[in-house]
């Protein structure tokens, strides 16, 4: 039988749904009884889907343009507002720029097509209901996801990485792959099913219970004030800082790179609708900071990706490798890793900066943006961002700190290697310095990083012993991850601190808070260099996650402050937001992944957090742990012992990073990568022995970088510190 349409009801009305005759199939099965979506036969024309996908394409289009547009003079006039700032350290290049584009046309798309058919359907649907497979082929095909992984072709020896991580696998050579969509492990939750995240539609449930406001949750839990901060005695600002800089070599999530609606235009940045792409963060009553409630706080949707099989389940792309390799460095698509390479001669080398140096030293390269965000922090230094492996590079000088230090060990490796092996070529000195800086990364984060943050249980139950490359591993990053990772935001202290060689403040602003300082490359550039900050991460201890101090007020409160001036941001509310866009399961479905027992009571829920006071805190807010969002229920756990995670948390990051180990063809250990002789010499190296080969510092940790060292007991002269011995890589 024919579907009851309501609204139909003059003859006009009925030619208008006649006329739509392709829309609709003459057949239909019923509803079933549990109140799913029936499936449609032969639903729509062909010819509808391109017409969307048409559309789509000019929306799409003009959104990008206007955005890329209002940013550049808005930059010119010193007016960017700190969503404008992500969204241009984040810029969608090369093939970047394609796969975003390609999703954002399929499912806008599906959008416009649901919206043509809502009309006429009784009641909420799936677009999925009504497309057959061969549609949704049509659909992949015509936005371009469809060709994505086209001519992917697999050299059949390959001594080194790509820089785009393809290949890495041979079985499926896109996995861990720039530019493609996360991994799932457990299947994605939205309000509709499909891609609108919980807390989109008012007065839509979760589970039965109401989807709190994040900035509500934000306030009543994570919120504490500076001068209450506990300092952790065992780990070291070092610990956070390579954290970051490890997070950002295997993950980057792209927002939206449009600031208004697809559909109607409306520009997200000065309106509080929420229309796709934007998802405002509503002002709850009585905010501490906020009076106006009609105000919000900006939030753009992460970009889609393309995915395989369900295409219209929305997912989120992963803008670098997966892998730990380096990408921060040497770049995710090799058009960015040759204008980071130094091509006029054969050596080898990164390219460093041709205007200024670090006390003799090199600095990174600056970007050649053409509206510089940088340039705001101190407009009479006129000092631009750095040009890096990530685009995130400049947005601290503790993080341009490391970048830094690793850019010089390259370039120190390729001139030792040159004088090792004088008739390799520039190619082969480039790829084989690069393979051992990857090689660096990797054991500095498994050996020294990792046990301190997952305590020494935890790392013996997920990051066994290697056991050799396993390519039935998936090494992709998880969707889950980009949220679970950032436990980090919990440890940081609110400011910048700079030591002289004696370890003793120094500078006219030897500590400067932390919302002064996102995106002051000229304070390196001007203000000492490198080695008082590297001296400021090795010898200040983090702040401790205790359950009643999450946050700082200088990243809850004040987040990059110095360059927008009118309005901060609320890094906690936003990871809770971030949780959402992306689908998230909640706390519960994670902890059942992990084996872990799932509280159901606020008694249960305050066992597990050892806490009953934030149990009833969080019940509070989302009625029933199992809405409990991911990162804030991680960071809600009580510490492992002698970890800085809890349970959750340690299985998910665990997890991930013994996934990134086995899945990896090019990991260091795995036989055929390295020589046994140049395994053994690897072993040696340590981050502290890169702070003296490559800086001025002579006096560094004595024991792990990575914990609470006091200056002097806990530091010795690098005279002390082996030196990687590069013999083994010698050819005859």
């Amino acid at each position: 039988m024919l579907w009851a349409l309501p609204g139909l009801g003059s003859f006009a009305e009925m030619k208008l749904f006649l006329a739509l005759a392709g829309l609709l199939a003459p057949l239909a099965i019923p509803q079933t009884s549990n109140g799913a979506t029936p499936a449609m036969l032969g639903g729509v024309e062909d010819s509808v889907i391109l017409t969307c996908m048409e559309e789509a394409k000019q929306l799409v289009d003009k959104a990008y343009k206007e955005r890329r547009e209002s940013i550049k003079e808005n930059l010119r006039r010193g007016t960017a507002s700190p969503m404008e700032l992500i969204s241009y350290f984040k810029q969608l290049v090369a093939a970047t720029r394609t796969a975003v584009r390609a999703a954002d046309y399929l499912h806008v798309s599906l959008d416009l097509l649901k919206r043509k058919l809502q009309p006429q359907w009784p009641g909420p649907f799936n677009i999925t209901d009504v497309l057959t497979p061969a549609q949704l082929n049509l659909m992949s095909k015509s936005s371009g996801c469809a060709y994505q992984d086209v001519g992917v072709r697999c050299p059949e020896q390959d001594k080194y990485r790509t820089i785009t991580g393809l290949c890495n696998n041979r079985r499926s050579p896109t996995l861990g792959a720039s530019n493609r969509a996360f991994a799932r492990w457990l299947p994605a939750e939205y309000e509709d099913g499909v891609s609108l995240p919980f807390g989109w539609t008012p007065r839509v449930k979760r589970g039965g219970f109401p989807v709190p406001l994040a900035r509500k949750v934000s306030n009543a839990i994570v919120r504490f004030p500076n001068d209450q901060l506990t300092r952790d005695q065992e780990r070291s600002l070092m610990f956070i800082q390579f954290g970051q800089f490890v997070e950002h070599d295997v993950t980057l999530t792209l927002e939206s790179f449009t600031q208004s609606s697809f559909f109607t235009g409306i520009n997200c940045e000065t309106s509080c609708l929420q229309q796709p792409p934007c998802f405002p963060l509503k002002i709850p009553p009585n905010d501490p900071r906020i009076k106006n409630q009609e105000d919000c706080i900006p939030f753009f949707r992460s970009c889609p990706a393309c995915t395989g099989s369900n295409i219209t389940i929305r997912n989120q792309i992963n803008a670098v490798t997966s892998f730990v390799d380096a990408s921060a460095v040497y770049g995710s698509e090799d058009p960015l890793a040759r204008r980071l390479r130094n091509l006029t001669n054969q050596m080898g080398l990164l390219a460093v900066n041709t205007r200024f140096q670090d006390n003799g030293r090199a600095l990174m390269p600056f970007d050649n943006l053409h509206d510089d965000p940088c340039l705001l922090t101190n407009l009479s230094a006129q000092i631009p961002c750095f040009l890096a492996g990530d685009m995130r590079s400049s947005e601290m000088p503790e993080l341009t700190s490391v970048h830094t230090l690793f850019v010089r060990e390259h370039n120190r490796l390729a001139t030792q290697l040159r004088r090792l092996n004088p008739h390799w070529s520039g190619e082969r000195l480039f790829q084989e310095a690069r393979k051992i800086v990857g090689a660096m990364v990797q054991i500095i984060t498994y050996r020294d990083y990792l046990p301190l943050v997952l305590g020494p249980a935890a790392m013996r139950k997920y990051l066994p012993r290697y056991q050799g490359y396993n390519d039935s591993v998936d090494p992709r990053i998880a969707n889950v991850f980009t949220n679970a990772f950032r436990y980090g935001h919990t440890l940081i202290q609110p400011f910048m601190f700079r030591l002289d060689n004696r370890y003793r403040p120094t500078g006219p602003n030897p500590g400067v808070p932390l919302s002064r300082v996102f995106f002051a490359t000229w304070r390196v550039v001007l203000e000492g260099g490198i080695d008082p900050i590297l001296r400021g991460l090795m010898a200040t201890p983090a702040k401790v996650n205790h359950q009643n101090k999450i946050v700082v007020d200088e990243i809850w409160e004040r987040l990059f402050e110095q360059v927008m001036h009118e309005q901060s941001m609320d890094l906690a509310a936003l990871k809770i937001q971030h949780s959402r866009d992306h689908g998230l399961p909640g706390y519960n479905a994670w902890r059942r992944f992990c084996g872990l027992p799932q509280p159901r009571t606020v008694g249960e829920l305050g066992t597990v957090l050892k806490n009953l006071d934030l149990a009833q805190k969080l019940m509070a807010q989302y009625g029933t742990p199992n809405n409990i969002d991911i990162w804030m229920g991680g960071v809600s756990e009580p510490l492992e012992p002698n970890g800085r995670v809890g349970q959750l948390l340690a299985c998910l990051i665990g997890t991930q990073f013994r996934k990134l180990r086995d899945g990896d063809r090019f990991w260091w250990e795995n036989p055929g990568v390295f020589s046994a002789q140049q395994r053994q010499a690897l072993a040696s190296i340590s981050l502290p022995r890169i702070i003296c080969d490559n800086t001025g510092i002579t006096t560094v940790s004595k024991n792990n970088i990575f914990m609470s060292n006091s200056y002097p007991r806990d530091f010795v002269n690098c005279t002390s510190i082996p030196r990687l011995n590069l013999a083994p890589w010698r050819e005859a």
